[in-house]
């Protein structure tokens, strides 16, 4: 449904996109990825295993060097994992790195939506930043948008 721009609020200028089907991957400090090749290992701690050597980071950002604008798939963290942002945001922040709970919580959230800084649009969120929209796999099958999170960064 196409809404207008709420009164008193200016819009962005009109920014033509198309659509293609991307491969996306998961950090190694994923939760899924932690789990399946370090199980055990807190959030937070490097656990020896190659997905966390320096050269499959490397070939990991010479693979998605862009954060760019994506629909599902793996976040482009610009920082830090955005499922750890929005789980700390759920636990009101009374967590610390090395609890389980946090790694259980971050597992629980997928991306929905992210959206970077865009020249052509004059979108500039902090310093190249993007914009991240995250919803649990249920409400997402059920169409519950609105209890996705946000979160944001910049670099």
């Amino acid at each position: 449904m196409e809404r207008g721009t709420p009164a008193g609020v200016e819009s962005y200028p009109l920014v033509p996109l198309t659509a293609r089907l991307e491969m996306t991957a998961a950090e190694p400090w994923y939760p899924r990825m932690r789990d399946a090749f370090a199980a055990g290992v807190p959030l937070g701690h490097r656990y020896d295993h190659p997905v966390c050597s320096q050269e499959f980071l490397d070939a990991l950002w010479e693979f998605d060097d862009e954060v760019g604008h994506q629909i599902g798939g793996h976040a482009h963290s610009v920082q830090n994992p955005v499922e750890i942002e929005i789980a700390e945001a759920v636990l009101d922040g009374e967590v610390s790195w090395d609890d389980p709970r946090l790694s259980k919580e971050a597992g629980n959230w997928v991306l929905l939506a992210q959206f970077d800084s865009e020249d052509a649009a004059d979108m500039m969120w902090g310093d190249a930043g993007a914009l991240y929209w995250l919803i649990r796999p249920e409400d997402l099958a059920e169409r519950h948008f609105e209890r996705a999170m946000f979160t944001w960064q910049c670099s």
